[in-house]
This record gives C-alpha cells, structure tokens and sequence, in this order.
C-alpha cells in the first residue's frame, strides 16, 4: 500500500498483482499501422461489483480496445487497509484481466484506491493521462441523479485530462455484448 500526496490531499491505493496466466505479448509490428497504434493507448475503466460497470467493462473491449493497448482497472474502495475488501477486489481485477486478455488481447494494470469513486476517477485520469476513461451508469432519471448525486455526472464535469465515456447499462435496450 502506498499513499500519494498531491498538492494538500492525499490518497491510498493498492496495485493489484494480476495472474501470471496471461504471457508477457511483445509489442506488435506492424508495417503498415501508424506509430500510436503500434505503441498502444491507455484506457481507463471504472469497475465494481454491479453487473453495469461489467456492461461497461464489455463495452469498452468490443467498441474501444485495439490490439498493443493498455487497460488500466481502477476501482474504489472505503479502506485499503481491510484485507477482505482487498482480497474480493483483487478477485474481481484479475478476472477482469483474463476476460480483457482472451477478448482483445490487451494487457492490464489494475489497482484499489481508497476513496469516493469519483474523485478517485479523476485523480487516476490526471496520473495516468488515458485516451479515453469508461465507467458504467445505473440509468437513473434526471431527478434521482441530481439528488441522489452521481459518478458519470461527477466525472463529467470534473476530469478534464480525457474524454468520458458513459456506457449506459442493459436495461437502456442494449444487449449483452459477449
């Protein structure tokens, strides 16, 4: 575990160790792609436990990865220091590694950082500078989102290092992807 100070706030946050089941892939040559295509992007994606951040994990490996990309997993938690949350996260990091692996061929880099999941998304966007940030929605109204508060309109308007992308859940009419 490691804490990082930037500016006054500080921050927790754990790397993950993910299989070793995946081969170390060297970078493609290809002829004929252009330079950022063949060192790869980095994107970052939001994950948790609910079946609409793996809506938006599915999407992103189908419509956003390509081949030499990097997927960097980021998710929240309330302490890094409890070793069943750390524990059931990690589980959740590499079965989300393996899935991207055998889906798209990406490698993964996965970490738990403690705090809410909205600052921490913008944080990790501004240290890692991805071409593109994907989280998952819950598709609430208009009405409960600015009431109850939300982590797409959060990162919306407040990560200002890459584009957002909002992949709203199944029940918006989209079917499952894989």
């Amino acid at each position: 575990m490691e804490t990082v100070r930037e500016d006054v706030e500080e921050y927790s946050y754990r790397e993950v160790r993910l299989p070793s089941l995946i081969p170390v892939v060297p970078e493609p040559e290809l002829e004929r792609e252009t330079g950022e295509r063949r060192r790869g992007r980095d994107i970052l994606i939001a994950v948790d436990h609910g079946h609409n951040s793996k809506h938006a994990f599915d999407w992103a490996l189908i419509h956003l990865c390509r081949l030499a990309d990097t997927i960097h997993l980021i998710h929240s938690v309330s302490s890094v220091k409890n070793e069943v949350v750390y524990e059931i996260s990690q589980s959740l990091m590499e079965k989300l590694a393996v899935e991207a692996f055998q889906v798209a061929m990406v490698r993964s880099v996965a970490r738990i950082v403690e705090g809410d999941p909205g600052k921490v998304i913008c944080k990790e966007a501004e240290r890692i500078k991805p071409a593109a940030v994907v989280l998952g929605t819950r598709g609430r109204s208009l009405i409960k989102s600015v009431l109850q508060g939300s982590v797409g309109e959060y990162c919306l308007h407040n990560c200002k290092s890459a584009p957002i992308v909002i992949v709203p859940g199944k029940d918006a009419g989209d079917e499952s992807l894989i």
